[in-house]
């Protein structure tokens, strides 16, 4: 049954990177990258990254979203036509993919239980956290002390991401009332 549910959220965002790519209408693009940041998260709850899940529907879905939009509200909605279809891009995405799936394929199965993380992290985390950060919960010790630059960064990245929204918002407003809406 898992699997089912993965090859399906799998399969939608495939979906639903096709439609991104065919839209012209900017609106649109918009909610197909929330509806693929959305996907995203159902896809790492599956995985049981709740936590990455949690930040991917933040961030992803819901800031970069209200970021795209207000672009939009400054700028034009509808992308011009190209003048010519070149198929560089095309190539340069194709090649990527190839190199990550060939990385990809001397790693341990999922949730392997002869797996570095679980032979070496996992037990070192578990056997410091109450010796040397006195905290019952062990998630809590492993993301505000082991991984706590890394919190740092996402919370950075949010804060960032949010003061943009501000600012975008309130150059609007001041546009608007000089009379230079957007066209």
């Amino acid at each position: 049954m898992e699997l089912t549910v993965t090859l399906l959220l799998f399969f939608a965002l495939v979906g639903t990177a096709v439609a991104i790519a065919l839209v012209r209408n900017l609106f649109a693009v918009v909610m197909l990258s929330g509806v693929t940041s959305l996907l995203s998260a159902l896809l790492f709850i599956v995985m049981d990254a709740v936590d990455v899940a949690f930040t991917e529907a933040a961030v992803g879905a819901g800031i970069s979203s209200v970021l795209m939009l207000g672009t939009i509200a400054l700028t034009a909605r509808h992308e011009k036509a190209p003048k010519r279809i070149s198929l560089v891009p095309l190539a340069v995405v194709s090649l990527t993919g190839m190199v990550l799936i060939y990385g990809t394929l001397d790693m341990p199965n999922f949730g392997a239980k002869d797996s570095p993380v679980q032979t070496h992290v996992g037990p070192d985390y578990l056997q410091r956290t109450p010796e040397e950060i006195k905290v019952p919960n062990i998630v809590t010790a492993v993301l505000a002390s082991f991984r706590s630059w890394d919190t740092l960064g996402e919370v950075t990245v949010v804060f960032t991401a949010g003061l943009g929204v501000i600012l975008l918002l309130s150059g609007l407003g001041r546009r608007r009332r000089r009379g230079r809406g957007p066209s």
